[in-house]
């Protein structure tokens, strides 16, 4: 319920979501009755080692990695930032060059902007078409001999566009150079196995898929050339120092394991709602454009731009009426510039300004796609009747 007392529609899954109680369950004893610091060589602490490596077993399984391939961190971001500066750190004698694209998540593109102006580093990016897809070609061809990382996410945090990581994957490894992707949007969602996505490095984060917030992960291919950024008691094979956070690792290996146990089941009943959510909004909304691929998109992700108006508009009027909702990351939020994906993807900054994003959940419903198709024409029309943009408007002073 929201703090009105209405009964609150949750569509920002992309942004983050509850813990499941089953992941707390498993989460207790490790805050309670085994609470050992698993560096510690006495029984409190090896019971703590065994739950980290079964964590650190099961999502290999999930991922189709060895054990020792998982570095546990302490969310995707971190996850991002050890892989880029890990690899291009450890690579420095083979050459500064790295390829990415203007849609990445900010832990990749500030990172790679640290790279660049502090030490040295030449970033490529390589386009987008208007729905957010890479050409793995265009990946090819900007690779040199200097190319030491390729870096492109798996699916877009904002529209959900799905990128060919594998191809681009193939690519990179027929050119000798490690490939990562940023998964987190994917978590969850899409295929992890690191053997069919051909990939070198993979970020996840588990709180996109109902685990705690403050633990994630970083697979590196064994082989892989990579320094650690935190350096210190040498946990996570030397490549993360810091006390374990087994309680949390146990979190997120045990809501992945939930996660991908009914995958497609969950998939096909949350694309079945996006889906309805999409048809609704384009059909009732005026001047309403769908972002992103039409069909390869994140089975929750619903993403628009609306004309004449502005996202944070909508979102207040959402709230207003017990919706929570995302005008895009929301690790962007309030900055005052629009989308950089929006404008990498070629759509016009006056309408990038007017994004939202509706990201569903296992808690959604049918009614609850209805009940927003039924309340965001009045909204979005209200707001633009207010824009002396706005065909047909009657601005109010």
């Amino acid at each position: 319920m929201s703090d009105k007392g209405q009964r609150m529609i949750y569509l920002d899954h992309a942004a983050t979501t509850a813990v499941d109680p089953r992941v707390v369950e498993a989460m207790l004893p490790y805050w309670t009755t085994q609470y050992g610091n698993a560096s510690s060589i006495y029984r409190l602490g090896r019971q703590s080692r065994q739950a980290m490596e079964q964590a650190r077993r099961d999502v290999a399984d999930i991922l189709g990695a060895q054990p020792e391939e998982i570095v546990f961190t302490g969310c995707g971001s971190e996850s991002d930032n050890l892989a880029l500066r890990g690899t291009a750190w450890a690579s420095r004698q083979k050459g500064n060059h790295i390829i990415t694209t203007p849609i990445e998540h900010h832990a990749i593109s500030h990172t790679l902007l640290q790279l660049a102006d502090h030490f040295g580093y030449e970033i490529t990016c390589v386009p987008v078409d208007q729905y957010g897809v890479v050409n793995p070609d265009d990946v090819g061809r900007a690779i040199t001999d200097k190319t030491v990382l390729v870096t492109i996410m798996y699916a877009n945090n904002e529209v959900g566009t799905i990128e060919p990581i594998a191809e681009i994957a193939k690519i990179a490894r027929a050119k000798g150079v490690p490939f990562h992707t940023d998964a987190v949007q994917a978590g969850g969602s899409l295929d992890l196995n690191v053997e069919r996505l051909g990939v070198d490095l993979l970020s996840l984060s588990a709180h996109k898929f109902y685990g705690p917030k403050g633990i994630g992960l970083l697979y590196v291919r064994r082989g892989t050339p990579l320094l650690p950024t935190n350096t210190g008691g040498g946990q996570e094979m030397g490549l993360r120092a810091g006390t374990e956070n087994v309680a949390y690792m146990v979190g997120l290996a045990t809501a992945l394991k939930l996660a991908y146990a009914h995958l497609e089941e969950n998939n096909r009943r949350i694309a079945l709602l996006r889906d309805q959510l999409i048809r609704g909004v384009l059909s009732s909304v005026q001047y309403a454009h769908l972002t992103g691929h039409s069909t390869q998109r994140l089975p929750n992700n619903a993403s628009f731009v609306f004309d004449y108006i502005e996202g944070e508009s909508i979102l207040l009027g959402l709230d207003a009426q017990g919706v929570a909702a995302s005008s895009g990351s929301a690790c962007s939020t309030g900055e005052a510039e629009p989308s950089h994906v929006l404008t990498a993807m070629g759509i016009p900054p006056r309408r990038a300004y007017g994004s939202l994003r509706l990201s569903l959940g296992n808690e959604n419903t049918a009614q609850d796609v209805q009940d927003v198709v039924a309340m965001l024409p009045g909204i979005v029309h209200k707001l633009q009747q207010m824009s002396p943009l706005c065909p047909g408007a009657t601005a109010l002073a």
